[in-house]
């Protein structure tokens, strides 16, 4: 059995942020854990073991971000073939928080355009 570990508080900050875009919604994911989509589409999720968030981007910006950010930003290896970074909890500031969100929200409603 997995391990189920989180607070639901350290998915606050994501929320503020996150429910400012168009068509957000609070939800839940895997396990209970909390988490933000856009219409029916994951934007992004608390990990059940409350150490990481999984956040939609593109594999552009996901490369930009490993680069840049390798203190906050990661990936797991279920997520190498999909659009998704991981941010460690609590490692992030505010604002490559928001970018990572944008690039999220912009990935899901581009790509519902075309």
């Amino acid at each position: 059995m997995k391990a189920i570990n989180f607070n639901p508080v350290d998915f606050e900050p994501v929320r503020q942020i996150a429910l400012q875009f168009p068509d957000a919604s609070d939800s839940l994911s895997h396990y209970d854990t909390p988490s933000i989509k856009i219409k029916k589409n994951l934007l992004c999720r608390l990990h059940e073991n409350g150490e990481w968030l999984a956040v939609r981007t593109d594999f552009e910006s996901r490369e930009r971000f490993l680069e840049e950010y390798p203190e906050s930003c990661f990936i797991m290896p279920h997520y190498k073939d999909y659009p998704y970074i991981c941010l460690y909890v609590n490692s992030y500031s505010r604002e490559l928080l928001k970018e990572v969100l944008e690039t999220g929200f912009k990935a899901i409603t581009e790509k519902k355009q075309k």
